[in-house]
């Protein structure tokens, strides 16, 4: 098992906020905690797997399948959420 690490939440979200940015190609001043991602941003399931890789390689986590849910995507806020859980 890895050793845990703790990264503070703010740095979570400037981090998916971000890759949203680039993988979205929009303005990262646009994007808040509050954003849904789907509604808000319209984002598919291709740019669910493109910002999941970012974020594995931004912030050194490795997601588990099992545990991820559409509920971890319905915000920036609930997506860092559960990168928090997974760090």
């Amino acid at each position: 098992m890895s050793e845990t690490q703790v990264i503070d939440p703010q740095k979570i979200i400037t981090v998916i906020s971000a890759a949203l940015a680039d993988v979205l190609k929009r303005d990262p001043d646009s994007i808040t905690e509050t954003t849904r991602l789907f509604d808000d941003l319209g984002l598919d399931s291709t740019s669910v797997l493109e910002l999941l890789m970012r974020l594995e390689d931004e912030i050194g986590v490795e997601f588990d399948t099992d545990t991820l849910e559409q509920r971890h995507f319905e915000s920036v806020a609930t997506l860092a959420d559960y990168v928090a859980e997974q760090a």
